[in-house]
């Protein structure tokens, strides 16, 4: 048998409390990566907690009842591991990469991390004056920060919305007992899926959760999201000293949960995903007015979001507007053809089976699909949803969701505002 004929082999165990254990099993890899995903993320925070959950990113890494700060990173390092976490709208994450035979010690770092951390004042003042300089980070890299106030405006009024990050008073405002509490009552038991991926013994990987993490109860769940969010439409001008003028318009898109993500990929991919993409060779290729443009596809439990994105000039703003204007327009109007959609096809499928020989991608991958639908869903399984893309389905798509209704555009950086107010007097409707 050849390395790439092979399936890996899936496994999902619940502990007593709870807690969900899922491993990919890939025989052909030395690297294995493991993680504890946390189901609370920034859609879940009180309003007075904004940025707790990217807090607590950071303070368990400060130390536990059992290691210090420099412990924590030093015992994976030492076998040549890497440990890092990222927190997103919806969940958080703690994960390792290592060799397959130091597993066991990176998922007792993990579960260390996640059951002990000590949360004290002296380490939570200077963490967040650590978070507090991010937060001035973000703001200081434009073509970042234009995506956080996307948000802000499309999701206005929903917990969606909020900055990952949070903000000087939020953050200001947390007390050491605040982010403690927060802590115990919601990293435990259903909150948390085990996710391991490489050449891993499941039946290894459950015992040592269950000893480590099995004590852990559930006092009270988590609830993603509260109402289901919709996307706003909204023009919305800020004027910041800078080389360039950034400029998105952003539409709608389709859930997690929904089949019509796949047409969301096609047109993700086909508009602004790569080189190859429409906006790129028309706006950067041909026209030459941008180094970068590029489309970025959001994706929720229950909402979604379609983006296109430019660094341009404030000389060009105004025609990179028109042209991303006519390109939606004559992509709603025509659709795709047999020949274009087979193209991008094609590239997805190349991309997703690149991703699979990636263990931390399978990783990410099999524990997002367990948080989302419960179940594991296989490459295989994915291609072919994107296989039974078709013309007419991308079509829908179009119709459904790149809606100038719902549409809204935003506008940063060194643009004169009388150029701002053309883009926003545009007639996308010709």
């Amino acid at each position: 048998m050849h390395v790439f004929d092979y399936q890996p082999d899936f496994k999902k165990s619940t502990l007593s409390n709870g807690v969900t254990v899922v491993t990919e099993h890939h025989r052909y890899t030395r690297a294995t990566c493991a993680s504890i995903f946390v189901k609370m993320g920034t859609r879940d925070e009180p309003d007075e907690l904004n940025g707790v959950a990217h807090f607590l990113e950071h303070l368990v890494f400060k130390g536990t009842e059992n290691r210090s700060a420099l412990d924590i990173v030093k015992e994976v390092e030492a076998v040549g591991g890497e440990l890092n976490a990222y927190t997103t709208r919806e969940y958080t994450c703690f994960h390792t990469t290592s060799l397959r035979e130091d597993l066991g010690l990176c998922l007792d770092v993990l579960t260390d991390i996640i059951n002990n951390a000590t949360i004290d004042g002296s380490d939570f003042d200077k963490e967040r004056d650590v978070v507090l300089h991010e937060i001035d980070m973000t703001a200081d890299q434009l073509e970042e920060y234009i995506f956080d106030m996307c948000f802000e405006l499309a999701y206005k009024g929903h917990s969606l919305g909020r900055s990952i990050l949070g903000t000087p008073e939020t953050l200001k405002n947390m007390t050491p007992e605040m982010v403690k509490e927060y802590y115990d009552k919601f990293y435990r038991g259903k909150n948390i899926i085990v996710s391991v991926a490489g050449d891993v013994d499941h039946d290894e990987v459950v015992k040592l959760c269950e000893e480590k993490l099995g004590k852990k109860l559930l006092e009270v769940e988590s609830s993603i999201g509260s109402e289901t969010p919709s996307v706003k439409s909204f023009q919305h001008y800020v004027s910041r000293p800078s080389e360039q003028t950034h400029l998105l318009l952003n539409f709608p898109s389709t859930a997690y949960k929904e089949d019509t993500r796949f047409d969301a990929y096609m047109v993700n991919a086909l508009l602004g995903g790569g080189m190859t993409s429409r906006l790129y060779q028309k706006i950067r290729e041909e026209k030459g007015w941008v180094y970068s443009v590029y489309s970025y596809l959001s994706s929720y439990v229950d909402s979604g979001s379609l983006s296109l994105y430019a660094g341009t000039t404030d000389e060009y703003c105004v025609d990179v507007a028109k042209e991303f204007i006519s390109e939606v327009n004559q992509l709603v109007a025509n659709g795709v053809t047999d020949e274009e959609l087979g193209f991008f096809k094609r590239q997805v499928k190349g991309q997703i089976l690149l991703g699979a020989d990636d263990v931390e991608n399978r990783m990410n991958s099999i524990a997002v699909n367990e948080m989302i639908f419960g179940e594991y869903r296989s490459v295989l399984q994915v291609i072919e949803q994107i296989d039974a893309v078709t013309p007419d389905s991308v079509k829908q798509y179009l119709q459904t969701y790149l809606n100038w209704e719902q549409a809204g555009i935003l506008v940063l950086g060194n643009a004169q505002a009388s150029h701002a107010e053309q883009i926003f007097n545009l007639n996308p409707l010709g």
